[in-house]
């Protein structure tokens, strides 16, 4: 039987992932970075070549990392493809699954179903019928698609699950605007459609992960991605309706303090929660379930959640305000994803409204802006002055490390500052005609 720890360690074997975004392109660095050879395959050829250039595809994604890829891809440890026929390379053992799984803020699985394809049709043209190839999925999955598309795609090409293929989930826990939280220290749950299988997972993750904590299969270690982010889903949701059932009281404070007893988390109330992860977990699990309809705070929490921008534009509405700069594009400070960023939700209403609006982010360009907001750039912070309102959405460094004294002496024209993530708290507007709030405090949406 192939000592599938030690051929990989040995560069007898190699690791092939599919999509090289967030989560692939990193899962590849860091087994490369451990000596093992990966090929990463992606249909964007300009993501391909960037990688085979020796750079990090992903703009600020190298200070989460903690190294550079340059000497990898020299050594020819590490490299990637958008010619899928190198995917059958007879020396790929392990198949890591990292593509896409939403459109358009929703659940998505025709990537998942085409990637599986090609697996299936890759394993079976094997020469060498004596090694098993394993399949690891890291995208997460609306529970029981292991079963409905993954598994049975396998079992229609005629492969046998836990003989000729072995399968199993892992899906990824990392936060990549903090480097502790990383593929190397985070916990990772494991699990196979056999104990066997979930044996060889533990192997070949264990290069790369120092926590590894098996579920009792697949299904149970599919789910807990999407189970975990769609608890914090309501609880931040929870924290935006106390906001607004508690106008007079800072419920920031109040959140923080609460946070302070062992077995509570701190939330803060906010425009809207954005990302890959928490919003889309929630439709994962409600799409999953055998019985959605007991999952009834899940449901409510959706629909309140997609309302928040809402109750942002709301309170510029009454301030009788016409024109909006929104900073940040992306979701999160300094990371650049705008999947379901409350940008985007913003820009909408305030346009409907007929309320001027443009948006800064320093990781995109002008042209990114407008392709994929709707609207117009500005600059930071030498046009803060054509605005009556600002939202602040992103907590990127630029907007952080920008001294006061020229922050406000932008602010000339400006009425009202939301800010979503506490990044100007420090600044005094106590003498000035702004009025500013931090998401969560005192009157902040009324």
């Amino acid at each position: 039987m192939l000592d599938i720890k030690k051929s990989l360690l040995e560069g007898d074997k190699k690791i092939g992932i599919w999509g090289t975004g967030f989560i692939g392109f990193s899962t590849m660095a860091n087994f490369a970075n451990n000596g093992i050879k990966v090929i990463g395959f992606d249909v964007v050829k300009d993501k391909v070549d960037t990688i085979n250039d020796g750079k990090i595809p992903i703009e600020g994604l190298e200070y989460w990392l903690g190294f550079t890829i340059e000497e990898l891809v020299k050594s020819g440890v590490m490299r990637a493809t958008y010619n899928i026929s190198e995917m059958e390379d007879e020396d790929i053992i392990v198949h890591m699954v990292a593509i896409p799984t939403e459109k358009e803020g929703e659940p998505f699985d025709d990537i998942l179903i085409e990637v599986m394809k090609n697996i299936s049709e890759i394993v079976k043209k094997r020469k060498n019928k004596s090694e098993t190839p394993l399949i690891i999925v890291e995208s997460t999955i609306t529970p029981g698609r292991s079963d409905s598309i993954c598994l049975k795609i396998l079992k229609e090409s005629g492969l046998d699950v836990g003989s000729d293929v072995l399968y199993g989930v892992s899906p990824r826990r990392d936060w990549f605007v903090s480097p502790e939280k990383n593929l190397r220290k985070l916990p990772r749950i494991i699990g196979g459609t056999t104990k066997e299988t979930t044996q060889m997972m533990k192997e070949v993750l264990s290069v790369i992960c120092d926590t590894l904590v098996p579920a009792s299969d697949h299904k149970h270690a599919e789910i807990v991605k999407s189970v975990e982010n769609a608890y914090r889903h309501m609880d931040i949701t929870f924290a935006n309706q106390l906001s607004l059932a508690y106008p007079n009281m800072n419920v920031t404070e109040i959140l923080r303090l609460a946070g302070t007893k062992w077995n509570i988390g701190t939330f803060h109330p906010s425009f809207g929660t954005g990302g890959y992860c928490i919003p889309l977990s929630s439709k994962y699990v409600l799409m999953g379930a055998e019985k959605p309809e007991f999952l009834s705070l899940l449901k409510e929490t959706i629909e309140y959640d997609t309302k928040q921008p809402e109750k942002v534009i709301e309170k510029i509405k009454r301030k009788n305000l016409k024109s909006a700069g929104i900073l940040g594009l992306s979701y999160k400070g300094d990371i650049k994803v705008t999947i379901l960023s409350p940008t985007l939700k913003l820009v909408e209403l305030l346009k409907k409204e007929c309320i001027e609006v443009k948006v800064n982010d320093p990781l995109f360009s002008a042209e990114e802006i407008t392709r994929i907001s709707g609207t117009k750039s500005f600059r930071f912070p030498e046009d803060l002055h054509l605005f009556d309102a600002l939202l602040i959405v992103a907590d990127h460094k630029q907007y952080r490390s920008t001294p006061h004294k020229i922050i406000k002496q932008n602010l000339k024209n400006c009425k009202l500052i939301l800010d979503n993530t506490e990044v100007w708290k420090d600044i005094d507007f106590d003498n000035s005609d702004i009025e500013y709030h931090i998401a969560g405090d005192k009157g902040w949406l009324v």
